[in-house]
């Protein structure tokens, strides 16, 4: 049995020690090879005093060696919390200090960057450089190691007592107080859901999943443990091909890519300037999709490109990774949007009136999803979570917490499968990232120059929402666009920034007072889109 992340990759090193398990642009680990390194990298952590439930901090570049960090983390019985390697400076540093890490895996040009932000840190008491080959490094407050004091061993160290229920990683999303917020994923959590993808779609030792998906991002789940957890090869994108559809498209054909988990807007850009006419997918068998609605007419443009593979919805928060999917049907004739379908297993999704019974067939509801695969909570945030997990209403003789999506959908008539209608806050999807509309506003009105602002989001076929935020200047002017969003870029994601920023005397009120955000969003909408 599989009771923590690394058990089904150790396994795959006595099965298939030999075969690819993780692959970068430069590097390629068999499953022996990684396992072995995993364990070095564990060796290394519990040397430093690293227990179980500490943190582990991984501001790096995403490689093979990532995934070395990942399983020798769990293996110390450790939480591994990635990181976005893109991210400002700020925004990384307030996760990292948030996380209350023990170790810090990062490279020297990120580690340089973090430096005046090191005495924040209280909890840390040992640096890892992926990046350079020998011992300690000088100037950081604590040990700092290379790569080389990592020695790969057929053993990982012992963890007592270490439970599936313990927390595995943590994936900090988009906070509506204008901070990010940890969710915590158990072992059990990952495991529900990637034994599940693993028996469904049917993973083999001669598959080839693309890793696209960055590591603090929750479909690069599946990639990773849905490969090493069958002895199959995770291919990661080079971060020089990913911008680029064209080299993208030839690179999937190249690499003979047999399974890929990505985001809409991902294959929208394939589509438009990836040039797929000129390739052959002949291997590509598996096309599984989430994070964003996929318009139909996009959809069935780009299926024909790959004749071979069947394709399938998925839908899920990071809070549940993936908890609903179905098939799309081949050849799609359907016009409307496609359903997110029913639950997977071991997953119980319904939804919930306002007067909090279970809608019925053609009914609007939230959303609730229940079982194993639920988050455990959010880091440090108690009544965020008492919030979102709560007693089911259905159940009311025993313990049985639901989670609440905040999604809007319409029970189809099959009583099972459901039809999403829209956010029921202020959150929404852009280029397949969950975004608080509230924290980019959070983040503007720190801005001492902006007396008030309000960020709208802008349906959109190909990234499924655009942001554009209207602002209002203290004395009307002396701002700019390009000024807002450099502003902006120190605080946040790049996909979180607005495209567009609109100067206005005042905001639009309602009868209440508050913003008319619908009004807004039919003015910002008037503007073309800017890419």
């Amino acid at each position: 049995m599989n009771y923590l992340l690394w058990h089904a990759p150790a396994q795959s090193a006595r099965l298939f020690p030999d075969r690819p398990a993780v692959q970068d642009a430069t590097t390629t680990f068999t499953h022996r090879e990684l396992h072995e390194l995993s364990n070095g990298v564990a060796v290394l952590l519990a040397a430093r005093g690293l227990s179980r439930g500490e943190r582990v901090g991984m501001w790096m570049p995403k490689q093979a060696r990532s995934v070395a960090v990942m399983l020798g983390a769990s293996k110390c019985g450790a939480i591994y919390v990635p990181v976005d390697p893109q991210a400002p400076v700020e925004r990384a540093a307030f996760i990292l200090g948030n996380a209350d890490i023990s170790v810090l895996v990062t490279s020297r040009r990120l580690l340089a960057s973090l430096s005046q932000h090191m005495g924040t840190f209280a909890s840390l008491r040992a640096i890892v450089v992926v990046d350079e080959k020998d011992g300690e490094l000088a100037h950081t407050p604590v040990p700092t190691f290379g790569w080389g004091a990592i020695v790969p061993t057929s053993e990982p160290p012992t963890v007592s007592n270490a439970v599936d229920s313990d927390p595995a990683y943590m994936l900090y999303t988009s906070g509506s107080t204008g901070t990010p917020k940890g969710v915590v994923i158990s072992h059990l959590n990952a495991l529900t859901f990637i034994e599940w993808t693993i028996a469904t779609f049917r993973i083999q030792p001669e598959d080839r999943l693309s890793g696209h998906a960055p590591l603090h991002f929750d479909l690069s789940v599946f990639d990773i443990y849905a490969a090493l957890g069958t002895g199959a090869c995770v291919v990661m994108v080079p971060d020089r091909i990913a911008p680029f559809p064209a080299e993208f498209a030839k690179w999937i054909e190249e690499q003979k890519i047999t399974v890929s988990y990505m985001v809409p807007s991902a294959f929208i850009r394939l589509l438009k300037h990836g040039e797929l006419e000129r390739f052959s997918y002949a291997s590509l068998r598996t096309i599984l999709f989430a994070g964003e609605v996929f318009p139909v007419k996009h959809l069935k443009e780009v299926m024909p490109h790959f004749p071979n593979a069947s394709w399938f919805n998925l839908y899920g928060p990071t809070e549940t990774n993936v908890c609903t999917w179905t098939p799309v049907p081949k050849p799609l004739v359907q016009e409307t949007e496609l359903s997110i379908g029913r639950s997977c297993e071991n997953f119980d999704c319904f939804a919930l009136t306002s007067d909090g019974r279970k809608a019925r067939p053609g009914e609007e509801g939230e959303l609730v999803v229940r079982g194993p695969g639920v988050m455990l909570g959010y880091w440090k945030l108690p009544e965020r979570t008492a919030k979102n997990l709560t007693p089911n209403p259905l159940h009311k003789d025993f313990t049985d917490l639901i989670y609440r999506t905040g999604d809007l959908v319409r029970v189809l008539d099959d009583g099972i499968s459901f039809q999403y209608i829209a956010r029921l806050d202020h959150m929404v999807k852009t280029r397949g990232y969950r975004v608080e509309l509230e924290e980019i506003e959070h983040v503007l009105h720190a801005n001492t120059r902006i007396r008030n602002a309000a960020v709208v989001a802008i349906p959109d076929d190909e990234v499924g929402a655009r942001l554009r935020a209207a602002v209002v200047v203290e004395g009307g002017n002396g701002l700019s666009q390009q000024e807002l969003a450099s502003h902006c870029a120190t605080k946040l994601p790049s996909y979180a920034i607005p495209e567009l920023f609109v100067f206005m005397p005042e905001l639009p009120t309602t009868s209440t007072g508050k913003v008319d955000r619908r009004s807004l969003a039919e003015s910002l909408g008037q503007y073309s889109a800017v890419g």
